[in-house]
């Protein structure tokens, strides 16, 4: 009982705030385009940098967790293109939406609540593990065509290469600045949330059969990865909690703009993410009943 109170402790304000966003997406129907603008290039590079360059966040702590983020996202790919091959799905639609994780939208509010502030700063290294991968590995595999250089070098990708420069040297600037970029980064977990639920309005009936193989491969593989590697690794407490619900995440909502980008059957891949992400209703409980400790 208390193990499941937990859990509803840390899902309910999620899948709060995402029905806030659907129900007035529903009644509204918004223009969501400067939204999804700010959000992706101001207050994501801020709060990418304010947690990896806080005082609190030590790089050399979280990096067994961030080696098995990687080969997770690593063997996340290599069995889903087995799963392509076999069941005669396009790899280069289906093999990213199984590789990378929504762990912007969802991930990071997770993360705060089930592991609280002090650990936040481990759950954004292990967003910008995914999105440097993503941006790079992620994009070649999406297209051939894809200008890597171009992604790398986006506001996103700037501010986690300054935030793990300055974790690992102690540079920063003053605590005055860092508190307002750190207020200004905060107000992102929220307005992600919000976003995620404007953009599951689009999700129709007929989209169901075409997506579910990837919206339930994505979680039920990471899982299955992410428990031996926690092992293999010997990740302990809040580490292995924060590799066993990244592996429960839905795919990540990003790998649509770039499937729509190089025309890489994208109605397919978003029928794949909005689903995975109306399902992480089952496979986030999951995965945090495995995570938490139920004493």
């Amino acid at each position: 009982m208390e193990l499941l109170l937990r859990i509803a402790q840390v899902i309910v304000p999620v899948f709060f705030i995402v029905a806030v966003g659907f129900v007035y997406a529903r009644r509204v129907r918004p223009d969501m385009t400067w939204f999804n603008r700010l959000v992706l290039d101001v207050l994501t590079p801020l709060l990418v940098y304010t947690a990896l360059a806080g005082k609190e966040f030590r790089l050399q702590d979280h990096a067994p967790l961030l080696l098995a983020g990687a080969l997770l996202i690593l063997g996340c790919g290599a069995l889903a293109w087995v799963l392509a091959r076999g069941t005669r799905v396009q790899p280069r639609s289906l093999v990213p939406v199984v590789m990378f994780n929504n762990c912007g939208n969802m991930g990071l509010p997770l993360a705060l609540l089930a592991f609280g502030p002090a650990q936040l700063g481990a759950a954004v290294a292990l967003f910008s593990i995914s999105n440097v991968i993503h941006f790079s590995l992620g994009a070649r595999i999406t297209s051939a065509e894809a200008r890597t250089r171009d992604l790398l070098l986006s506001p996103l990708m700037i501010s986690a290469a300054l935030g793990f420069a300055s974790a690992a040297s102690g540079v920063r600037p003053p605590d005055m600045l860092m508190t307002g970029m750190r207020l200004m980064g905060d107000a992102m977990l929220p307005l992600m949330l919000f976003a995620l639920g404007v953009r599951l309005t689009t999700l129709q009936p007929q989209d169901v059969p075409r997506g579910v193989l990837g919206a339930v491969a994505r979680p039920v593989i990471g899982l299955l990865l992410a428990v031996p590697l926690a092992w293999a690794l010997d990740l302990t407490g809040p580490a292995r909690a924060q590799l066993i619900l990244f592996g429960a995440l839905p795919p990540a909502v990003m790998q649509f703009l770039l499937a729509e980008r190089y025309a890489q059957e994208p109605e397919r891949v978003a029928a794949m993410i909005l689903l995975g992400n109306a399902l992480a209703v089952v496979f986030v409980p999951l995965g945090l009943a495995i995570a938490l400790p139920s004493g």
